[in-house]
């Protein structure tokens, strides 16, 4: 091996890698079990869960699983014992469980508010906190990658998508990726974050569905969505020694979208 591929090389690591069932989650997974970590993946699905893992270990990839609710505090400790008891250490981090609630701003349901709050930047918060204060900080090292979105980038233009929660929380997570990044720079651990634009998922379906796939690959300068390969190469960046004097940033993997 070349040292220039040596710096992506993931042979001794290992990765937690929430919402990691399917869609961008199992992606990134992919990704990281190819390049030699061993991992565990989380969601709240176990029948889910069991077929990922079934899926990656098909693959040649060492892999656990973690049924949790990162939304809950309760849950997040649960997550954060498991995944130590099978890794021993956590090296890699990826948050990227998220949820959705689309509503009029003026009709936001509270509910629905707090909802997409407690899972995308509370539980966030938990979860990344205890991870290193007890696995990464002792250690002097750590790759923590935050998913975020486009929708954290800029407003929804009228027709689009009515998505407050989740866009106010992406914004506040691309905050957050920064602020961490300048805490925790000292221990050794570089905090970024990925912003995807549309990617075929659960998630965007709806949406896609509801304004159609041409018109939104039609604001794309590279004119589609992305697609099952895509966020590897970012995330492996992110995680690897390639990406150790990289901390702080907010990838946009968009297909131009956010540049126009």
């Amino acid at each position: 091996m070349t040292a220039t591929r040596k710096l992506f090389d993931l042979d001794g690591r290992t990765a937690l890698i929430t919402g990691g069932s399917r869609g961008l989650g199992l992606q990134m997974a992919e990704a990281l079990g190819d390049y030699g970590a061993r991992l565990v993946i989380s969601a709240r699905k176990s029948d889910e869960l069991e077929k990922a893992q079934a899926h990656l270990k098909a693959r040649g990839i060492e892999v656990d699983w973690v049924a949790a609710d990162t939304g809950k505090e309760d849950s997040i400790a649960s997550l954060v014992d498991a995944t130590i008891g099978k890794l021993g250490h956590v090296d890699i981090l990826i948050n990227n469980a998220g949820a959705s609630w689309g509503a009029a701003a003026e009709d936001y349901p509270v509910e629905a508010w707090d909802k997409v709050f407690n899972l995308n930047i509370r539980g966030l918060f938990l979860l990344t906190q205890q991870i290193a204060k007890r696995s990464m900080i002792p250690r002097g090292r750590g790759r923590i990658i935050n998913i975020a979105s486009i929708a954290g980038l800029r407003g929804n233009p009228p027709g689009a998508m009515k998505t407050i929660a989740y866009n106010t929380t992406k914004g506040a997570l691309i905050n957050f990726t920064r602020t961490l990044a300048g805490e925790w720079g000292p221990y050794g651990i570089t905090v970024n974050a990925l912003a995807p634009g549309f990617f075929p998922t659960r998630m965007s379906k709806g949406l896609i569905e509801s304004m159609g796939a041409d018109v939104l690959k039609a604001h794309a300068p590279l004119q589609r969505f992305g697609d099952d390969e895509d966020l590897k190469g970012a995330t492996l960046l992110f995680a690897s020694d390639a990406g150790k004097h990289i901390t702080g940033q907010i990838l946009a993997v968009d297909g131009g979208v956010s540049a126009v």
